[in-house]
């Protein structure tokens, strides 16, 4: 999925669905701010004093529902999603920079399919990568 994202030194991350902070260590390295969000409390604690004990300052961590991505922060020149949702949320297509690509796996509890989009104009590109299986997006996304 990282490797999808197609990063470069200068990009703007977005990650839905924090977790431990592994990924958005990850792409601290690669990318100049990386934005992650966690639907559960204890879990964006826990990972954002981890973050900021190990001194990783460009890692910015929100305690929210990914199915809004962070409009505040937006565009993003990436888009990562760490839980399937059955459709793709449209907030985070919206939030996509001009050639942004938005990673996210796509469907029920099997299949699940991961999807790359990148941004045209107004229109979106998409491309399968590959069959995945992935926890369901939670929030949002299971209202829908």
């Amino acid at each position: 999925m990282t490797e999808a994202l197609k990063l470069e030194a200068d990009d703007r991350v977005l990650e839905v669905g924090t977790g431990s902070g592994y990924q958005a260590a990850l792409l601290s390295v690669m990318a100049a701010d990386v934005y992650t969000i966690e639907i559960v409390e204890s879990l964006a604690e826990d990972a954002r004093e981890t973050l900021e004990r190990l001194g990783y300052g460009n890692v910015h961590v929100l305690v929210g529902d990914g199915y809004r991505g962070w409009p505040d922060e937006g565009p993003f020149d990436g888009i990562i999603v760490t839980c399937a949702p059955d459709h793709v949320p449209r907030p985070l297509l919206d939030q996509l920079a001009e050639g942004g690509r938005l990673v996210i796996p796509l469907g029920g509890q099997y299949p699940q399919m991961l999807k790359r989009f990148t941004r045209r104009g107004e229109t979106f590109e998409e491309e399968d990568l590959e069959p995945v299986l992935f926890v369901p997006m939670t929030g949002e996304a299971q209202e829908r």
